[in-house]
């Protein structure tokens, strides 16, 4: 699941979005030629003087220069962006920050021109651009030069700072662990200590990013407050088609929807792993140990099932196993994404995908290897960057990139204010959807399974494989931007960042630190998307709207029977209405785009609770008499 997702949306300055990589059926080339230097930014278009009273004429040649300037900027900080995550150097870390640096100041002088046309009667996909302009950066930058070459600098740095982690024990005498070798070992062992070691090894990566942090939340607040907006946060929780204070109480209805089922799921895991590890270390109403779920941030679940799999042997789900015993390739397994998706009538990725994608870590050279999806070029130079493994996990994740490229693909020809999803957690909960139909069906037609038991314990472990990562993440999904709120309104000051951090993931999760941590230490940037700038609570919302999604989406296809037992693969009347969504973009609000998928206008979580809903009834009976809470 997550991944990061995120392309350059709008750039850095709106996000990167999370992708696989490689080097297609062509060996891997040669370092490519380096993005050229970025010109200074032109003027934002402006067609009368400042006094002149603005004509609807004049908003739409503004709007057309808008679009002809940002495709320009935004194309050369992707190009920029795309070599700077896959040949992290100095010179592409330099390349990358002045290009970012150009994409903002356009930016803030542009939407600061923007204000001119307040209040005027234009037409609906004018006024619609007008305020997506508006909310067009995530990272605005403050308008004095030095500051916004600073901010840029930091931004950047910040990113190859994680990009570059590596934990280097004393006991393997100079070899170095990656992320994805340390997370190999949360995945697989079982020792507590080994499990602690990787942990806190992962975590040393991120202390020398604190002061930095800090500096970029001093000067992304300013380059907000510029632009109208109160903080950072505020200008986030702005994307959303309603006031960032009604956004915020939207976020806690749906997570007060979900909350009970996830406290039953904590309850449940929790007296598992202490049959494991011992109540000496895991206490009878004590959160779980950050360490022992199987994930580095404990953010998702999956890798524990074998020990709370709820009836041994009866789902044959170690889809691992298959693709190691097959000798699935990473370009095999991203054909397996691609096959789904064109099952519904959806168009083949384009060649260039093949040939430009990064699917492997290559072995000379440092890349982020946080998987994102790419547009560079806003034009259909979709890519995905990833480090892919013959896994589960990494199958799942690539159904997650492609989702992004799709939607790219389907709106990459509407204006370029437009070319987001209809908001970023629809972006995000696409290949998602999607991924609800990798069913044991699915996976028996790929022949990664060898047999489909259809009995109510086989559901049970099925839907706690699929709970231990839908529905174990949720608070995960919530809890980073309630952090970094918090930090941007001031209520968290820098003394305080780790102590907020461990607060939060105790109040929502009910996980804590398996040793003492103390603001010496800088917990929230050892995960990717707070040294990337990327705002989280997309993955919560898209954590909700894909069981929406995949209840319409089963519906039109035709399919009855229980939630969970449904896969859309090869119905054209699903793909149908899914194309239907993804061409939209964001020229609707986000109600607009849902109704035209599922005939609905809010988000609800109770197409998520029927999914799990066998699952749920059985966790009340296996948690009755326990201590439940933290």
């Amino acid at each position: 699941m997550l991944r990061a997702p995120i392309r350059p949306h709008l750039p850095l300055t709106l996000a990167l979005f999370a992708a696989a990589a490689g080097c297609g059926p062509a060996p891997c080339p040669a370092a490519p030629e380096p993005p050229p230097v970025v010109a200074p930014a032109p003027p934002p278009p402006s067609a009368a003087p400042a006094a002149a009273l603005p004509s609807p004429e004049e908003a739409t040649r503004f709007l057309s220069g808008v679009d002809a300037d940002l495709r320009r900027l935004w194309t050369h900080s992707a190009r920029a962006a795309w070599v700077n995550q896959t040949y992290i150097t100095d010179d592409s870390d330099q390349l990358s920050a002045a290009a970012e640096e150009a994409s903002m100041e356009y930016l803030s002088r542009t939407i600061k021109a923007s204000t001119r046309f307040d209040g005027l009667a234009i037409g609906a996909d004018e006024r619609r651009q007008m305020h997506l302009l508006k909310l067009g950066s995530v990272l605005p930058a403050p308008s004095d030069a030095a500051e916004r070459s600073e901010l840029a600098q930091i931004q950047v740095g910040l990113q190859s700072t994680y990009g570059k982690g590596q934990y280097c024990p004393a006991r393997l005498k100079g070899k170095c662990l990656k992320l994805d070798e340390l997370s190999n070992v949360m995945a697989k062992s079982r020792k507590f200590d080994e499990l602690l070691d990787a942990w806190t090894g992962w975590h040393s990566i991120s202390p020398p990013m604190r002061d930095r942090f800090k500096r970029y939340v001093e000067l992304g607040n300013k380059g907000a407050r510029e632009i109208g907006f109160t903080d950072l946060g505020a200008l986030w929780r702005s994307g959303y088609d309603m006031s960032p204070a009604d956004f915020e109480a939207e976020t806690e209805r749906l997570w007060g929807q979900v909350k009970p089922l996830y406290d039953k799921l904590h309850c449940y895991v929790r007296s598992r792993l202490r049959e494991v590890y011992g109540k000496d270390k895991i206490g009878e109403k004590a959160p779980i140990p950050a360490h022992l779920l199987g994930n580095m941030w404990a953010q998702e679940w999956e890798n524990v099932y074998d020990l709370v799999e709820p009836w041994k042997g009866q789902a044959s789900l170690d889809v691992t196993k298959s693709l190691q015993k097959k000798k699935t390739g990473p370009k095999a397994m991203v054909a397996m994404g691609e096959r789904f998706f064109t099952s519904l009538g959806l168009e083949k990725l384009p060649a260039t995908f093949w040939d430009r994608s990064l699917f492997t870590r290559p072995k000379d050279r440092e890349v982020v290897c946080h998987a994102s999806a790419w547009d560079v070029t806003y034009g259909g130079d979709v890519r995905i960057k990833m480090c892919i493994e013959p896994k589960e996990e990494d199958l799942i994740t690539i159904h997650h990139e492609l989702g992004h490229d799709y939607y790219y693909q389907y709106y990459y020809k509407l204006p370029v204010l437009f070319q987001q999803g209809a908001n970023d957690g629809f972006h995000e909960g696409i290949g998602d959807t999607l991924a609800l139909s990798v069913t044991p069906g699915y996976l028996k037609t790929l022949g990664l399974v060898d047999k489909v038991e259809s009995n109510p314990k086989a559901d049970l472990d099925y839907l706690m494989k699929r709970a231990l990562g839908k529905v174990a993440f949720l608070p995960f999904g919530l809890l980073i931007d309630k952090w970094r709120w918090d930090v941007f309104a001031g209520k968290v000051g820098p003394a305080d960042y780790n102590k907020a951090w461990w607060d939060a993931r105790l109040k929502y999760q009910g996980v804590a630190a398996p040793v003492a941590r103390t603001e010496q230490d800088f917990d929230p940037g050892a995960k990717y998307h707070v040294p990337g700038n990327t705002p989280y609570v997309r993955y919560f919302l898209a954590a909700i709207y894909q069981f929406q999604f995949h209840r319409a989406l089963c519906k039109a296809a035709g399919q009855t029977g229980p939630l969970h037992t449904c896969s859309i693969f090869g119905s054209k009347a699903a793909g149908d209405k899914l194309k239907a969504m993804l061409a939209m973009g964001a020229s609707k609000p986000w109600p607009e785009a849902l109704r035209a998928l599922s005939g609905e206008t809010q988000a609800d979580a109770g197409a998520l609770l029927e999914y799990f809903a066998p699952l749920s009834a059985w966790l009340d009976e296996k948690t009755k008499g326990q201590t439940c809470g933290w």
